[in-house]
């Protein structure tokens, strides 16, 4: 008999290198899935892990699967020490993403690190993980992952977007849920305001003293990725290859960028939310707290902003990661070919026991 209640832990990392996001989380299908955050927390990286996940494009597969198997086992006292400091006692499984160090589904190849066998053997629990290289495989995108997350635990709404390190959105469009990533977030405006010495830009303050140099506007704007179809999704090679390269020809002040940048952002995701009339757009991600980026969003748009619970906002990621375990756990569907373009809709993920 397959259960109706699950009591996980989902983790994630993004690639904003934020840090490993946990979540103890409760689900329960009832006529429909409801679910509660029990503990949550962020575990920051180490200056030393940031710097190596940061590189991670640049490493060789040899070098890479060394890292894995180092950074697996970080993961597993990371994971451990979380256990331990909330007394949890009741676990279904622990449900990873990992940490994306390549993400090529054009050329058939995404990886993550962090999903290795052994981190089941390590924490003596059934652990699912490494959910977007099967999609892969379909011919999907392997990303993004979250929209069956939003469709079954957030269907009040009629947009889902998230602010991390890149933005995404999700939708149902004539009963298929839709999503595909939108643009950069964080992944380029914190890498900017770190050569200022702050990890982020604190509610944006920065950003809102520069200048918007519109040539730079509308050559990030004219990009190629912003007319494709979905579905698509983005990763940081497209970032290092084609965005860094744009922006730093134009040899700028950091608040021009900054400013520049959100204003890009803010066009890009308007242009998606605005394909609706008088829509409820539920935001959560760390980019909710960069309030002049949401000024500006809404500056474009007249539609109706929801931003959560800030355990909601912070961890929504890792609470449908332990989610997607969850799907997978019960054999059922937890990967839309609406969304990713694979071959068919499938239960993504592995399942390792202790």
């Amino acid at each position: 008999m397959i259960k109706n209640e699950f009591n996980v832990i989902g983790i994630m990392s993004g690639t904003s290198l934020d840090g490993i996001d946990l979540v103890y989380a409760n689900f329960n299908l009832n006529t429909h899935w409801s679910f509660e955050i029990i503990n949550a927390e962020t575990i920051g990286y180490s200056d030393k892990w940031h710097n190596t996940l940061e590189n991670l494009v640049s490493t060789s597969i040899k070098d890479l699967k060394v890292i894995d198997t180092n950074y697996t086992e970080y993961l597993s006292k990371v994971i451990k020490a979380f256990i331990n400091k909330y007394d949890i006692k009741k676990i279904d499984a622990i449900c990873s993403h990992g940490h994306t160090a390549l993400h090529q589904p054009e050329n058939k190849l995404t990886y993550q690190i962090g999903n290795k066998p052994f981190l089941a053997k390590l924490l003596k629990e059934t652990v699912v993980c490494d959910f977007r290289v099967q999609d892969v495989d379909l011919g999907g995108q392997g990303a993004p992952l979250v929209p069956i997350g939003d469709s079954l635990l957030f269907s009040e709404f009629d947009f889902c977007l998230n602010l991390g390190g890149f933005a995404n959105i999700s939708m149902d469009v004539k009963g298929d849920r839709i999503a595909y990533d939108v643009c950069p977030v964080n992944i380029v405006l914190n890498r900017y305001v770190n050569t200022l010495g702050f990890n982020y830009d604190h509610k944006g303050k920065i950003a809102s003293k520069g200048i918007i140099n519109t040539e730079l506007l509308n050559q990030l704007n004219a990009l190629d990725f912003y007319t494709q179809k979905h579905p698509k999704s983005l990763g940081l090679e497209w970032v290092n290859n084609t965005v860094f390269p744009i922006i730093d020809t134009f040899n700028l002040e950091v608040q021009d960028i900054l400013k520049t940048f959100v204003e890009h952002i803010a066009i890009q995701i308007v242009s998606e939310i605005n394909k609706k009339k008088s829509a409820t757009v539920f935001i959560t991600g760390g980019g909710v707290y960069h309030t002049y980026l949401i000024n500006r969003i809404q500056a474009y748009s007249n539609q109706k902003i929801i931003v959560p619970n800030h355990e909601v906002v912070e961890f929504k990621e890792a609470l449908i990661f332990g989610f997607l375990g969850v799907l997978k756990l019960r054999h059922e569907v937890n990967c839309l070919k609406s969304v990713t373009g694979a071959s068919k809709d499938h239960s993504s993920g592995k399942i390792f026991l202790p």
